[in-house]
């Protein structure tokens, strides 16, 4: 059975947790203390993910980090019919590109959300900034995905670039 290495209020795990529930897949969670008790930053965790983050899958001897990944690992080995990772090279293309702002330029929201909620010491201002620029780029994007008749972020249903900007 899929393991998930979770923290409830995160939302990459969160991410992960809703697309297994889309594709039907039986998981169990291991609650990671993230805060305050930091667990993820502890020996015991470190072997499991040396960078002392969340979100860890194992999937039998498979063990993936980082949610990006993780939500193309599943979309490519539990959806059949490839309706969340398009298999057409440029969806697949564009929603690579899509998981990839979603783990770089998105995550300065997460890095502002982390230290209004829980205190976390960053350039409070910087991070802001960056994620005001991320979201303008998102919203832009959207806006004409809109004007063209569309919905997702790319192509006429949801895929998993639509979970991970969510």
């Amino acid at each position: 059975m899929i393991k998930l290495y979770d923290y409830e209020l995160s939302g990459n795990c969160y991410k992960l947790r809703l697309l297994m529930s889309f594709l039907g897949i039986d998981y169990e969670t291991v609650p990671i203390d993230f805060y305050p008790g930091r667990q993820h930053k502890s020996l015991d965790f470190l072997d499991i993910n040396p960078l002392g983050q969340l979100p860890v899958l194992e999937d039998g001897a498979l063990r993936l980090r980082d949610a990006q990944a993780i939500l193309a690992y599943l979309a490519n080995k539990y959806d059949a019919n490839g309706h969340w990772l398009p298999r057409d090279p440029a969806a697949f293309g564009q929603v690579m590109m899509w998981l990839m702002f979603a783990g770089g330029e998105l995550m300065a929201s997460s890095a502002a959300r982390l230290h209004d909620a829980l205190g976390y010491p960053i350039d409070i201002v910087t991070a802001r900034a960056n994620a005001h620029a991320a979201f303008r780029i998102l919203d832009d994007h959207l806006a004409e995905r809109a004007i063209a008749g569309g919905v997702w972020i790319v192509g006429d249903a949801p895929t998993i670039a639509d979970i991970a900007c969510f």
